[in-house]
C-alpha cells in the first residue's frame, strides 16, 4: 500500500506554508543550516503587489498568509514539522523539510523575468 498523502492531516494554509518554507531553506542565503540538520529560517519574503519573487519561482501573496500568522506556526510546531519563535524565526525540523506537501508546483511559479 503506498504511503498516504498528507498523513500529518495538514490543513489547506498549514500546507502552503510548509511549502513555501521549504522553498526558502533551498536557497542560498536565505536559511541557516543548524549542526543538527534543521534550518533556521529568519528572513521571509515581503510581497509586493500580489506576489513576491523567492529565488527563481513568483509566489501569489495570496498563497503567503501562512508565514504571517501564529497560528500556522504554532500548528507546524505542534505537528513536529518545525519550531516557532513567533514572529522572529522558523526552524524547519528533519520531518518539515522532508515532509511531502505536494503543493510546490501549484504555488512556486517559474518566473520568466
Amino acid at each position: 500500500m503506498p504511503p498516504k498523502r498528507n498523513p500529518l492531516n495538514l490543513n489547506p494554509l498549514q500546507l502552503r506554508t510548509l511549502t513555501l518554507l521549504q522553498a526558502i531553506a533551498r536557497i542560498p542565503g536565505a536559511a541557516n543550516q543548524a549542526p543538527n540538520g534543521e534550518v533556521v529560517i529568519a528572513q521571509f519574503p515581503a510581497a509586493h503587489g500580489d506576489h513576491f519573487h523567492l529565488a527563481d519561482a513568483t509566489v501569489a501573496a495570496k498563497d503567503a498568509s501562512g508565514l504571517y500568522k501564529e497560528a500556522v506556526w504554532n500548528a507546524l510546531t505542534r505537528k513536529g514539522l518545525a519550531k516557532a519563535e513567533w514572529p522572529r524565526q522558523m526552524t524547519l525540523t528533519e520531518l518539515g523539510i522532508n515532509y511531502d506537501t505536494g503543493d510546490a508546483k501549484q504555488i512556486l511559479r517559474r518566473a520568466e523575468h
